[in-house]
């Protein structure tokens, strides 16, 4: 009886190593960066922008030369809803090896949309923590649309 016992130990624990070593590594960690920061990576000319906001939000005022793909639409029927096609129009801008700074409005959705394009193999992407707001908040140059009257 002592071997039928200690061979069923051995199976489940073959089994147990063989489940193990089929599962997925843990996601990587967002490296996230600070807007003093985000704005020197930006200015320096190392890393692109890119605003993930939907697009109304970005036309109402954003950061200097960055690149607007939203990561999220509202709609009226389902609220929020991810943009199906969000991998596709980042990749039509960028190449996996590219340095980017993500940002949306506070942090939330860029440190989202980070974890998508990791998982979809760009390798050099940060989250500007405190997003867009933090961006204004600490006077960093934006581009707002202009009034009627001056055009």
């Amino acid at each position: 009886m002592r071997p039928a016992i200690a061979l069923t130990i051995c199976a489940l624990f073959a089994l147990l190593v063989a489940a193990r070593g089929s599962e997925k590594p843990p996601a990587a960690a967002v490296a996230a960066v600070g807007v003093a920061a985000a704005s020197d990576l930006v200015v320096s000319g190392g890393h692109r922008y890119l605003d993930v906001r939907t697009e109304k939000e970005f036309r109402n005022g954003h950061v200097v030369d960055s690149l607007n793909v939203p990561y999220l639409f509202f709609t009226s029927q389902a609220g929020r809803e991810k943009n199906p096609k969000f991998i596709e129009q980042v990749a039509a801008h960028f190449d996996k090896q590219d340095r980017i700074v993500v940002g949306c409005k506070s942090g939330v959705r860029s440190e989202l949309a980070c974890f998508d394009l990791m998982a979809a193999g760009f390798e050099n992407v940060k989250n500007m923590d405190g997003g867009y707001d933090a961006w204004v908040e600490n006077g960093f140059a934006v581009k707002k649309p202009q009034a009627q009257d001056e055009l």
